[in-house]
């Protein structure tokens, strides 16, 4: 039997990633006909349309290539006009389908996809109906799973190589800051709940700084009630993948700081100086503030490394591009 003709349409990078692994998937039942999948890179996907315009772009895409199926892979959320996250929306008479990442939740993302597209084109494939179906996201916490797909597939831990130039200033301060007899005293005088806040307050102050500098606040087109809930998931998951990025580099910079303490600091100094006994409890404290105040003056003090690393923590960035590289594909 002939194989049937797949293609795997899927958007830039991480989508692109995935659909890659997958172009040797075989179907379950082999002795009903084998696949041959072909991988088409480029976007299909804004969010600011619907469902159906996306399966259309897919099936025009489909024709052109001469396949007899189209899956589409998206990093992109879908909701049905309810309301409801989906995971899929397929349409029988189109032969097309489009999958969305996000609403995978996060975790094992590739091995959930790549049963999704199978079980997206065997479906097809057998199926004898006509009429579009939408695969929602069971029970209530649909939004929670897209959000957190969304800032897994951010890749938070990545946002260090935006900050290289930040995080390397942070550690020149943080070095100078450590052998000071003032910044000493400060750290001795501050109780635990200063401390506390002082950590928490200079990462909100990063991460307003990034969010400011690289214009990466979504704002609504229109004053529809679908694209103010897009706007709202948009700006949490930058917000939470920078604040989980800037955590990461605050808790390096402790580290770093931490280690070079102990190497260079004797806590009998230290108790000289503040005139009080000191023991290598107090470097811990000392190295606590001093990241603190090492973090607000290397991220202020100093531009952004590479503001693609930065913007690439930014979904509505993303569809920029998605939008540039459609408006350029009609021309």
């Amino acid at each position: 039997m002939k194989p049937i003709r797949v293609g795997l349409v899927a958007d830039p990078a991480s989508p692109t990633e995935v659909a890659r692994r997958m172009t040797d998937l075989v179907p379950p039942d082999p002795d009903g006909g084998g696949w041959d999948l072909e991988l088409l890179s480029e976007p299909f996907t804004l969010g600011s349309e619907d469902i159906d315009t996306a399966l259309a772009r897919l099936r025009a895409e489909g024709s052109r290539q001469q396949w007899e199926l189209v899956i589409g892979v998206t990093e992109l959320p879908l909701r049905d006009v309810n309301g409801e996250y989906l995971l899929a929306a397929i349409d029988p008479q189109r032969r097309s389908a489009v999958l969305s990442l996000p609403a995978l939740g996060g975790f094992r993302v590739q091995s959930r996809a790549r049963d999704a597209v199978r079980g997206l084109i065997s479906g097809m494939a057998e199926s004898t109906s006509h009429e579009e179906q939408r695969l929602p996201l069971p029970g209530p916490s649909g939004r929670g799973r897209v959000l957190l797909g969304m800032v897994l597939a951010n890749r938070p831990w990545r946002l260090a190589a935006g900050l290289k130039s930040a995080l390397v200033a942070a550690l020149a301060t943080g070095a100078v800051a450590t052998i000071q007899p003032t910044v000493w005293q400060l750290a001795a005088s501050l109780s635990g709940w200063r401390l506390v806040i002082a950590t928490i307050a200079s990462i909100i102050i990063v991460v307003a700084w990034i969010v400011i500098d690289g214009e990466l606040w979504d704002r609504p087109e229109g004053g529809s009630a679908q694209a103010r809930e897009r706007s709202r998931l948009y700006n949490t998951s930058t917000l939470l993948t920078l604040t989980i990025g800037v955590v990461i580099c605050y808790s390096v910079l402790y580290v770093v700081n931490l280690a070079w303490a102990l190497f260079v600091l004797d806590p009998d100094v230290m108790g000289g100086s503040l005139g009080a006994p000191a023991g290598y409890g107090d470097l811990f404290v000392l190295t606590w503030f001093v990241a603190s105040v090492a973090t607000l003056g290397g991220a202020l003090g100093t531009g952004l490394e590479s503001d693609e690393a930065i913007r690439a923590a930014a979904y509505s960035k993303r569809e920029e591009v998605r939008r540039a590289r459609l408006a350029d594909a009609r021309v």
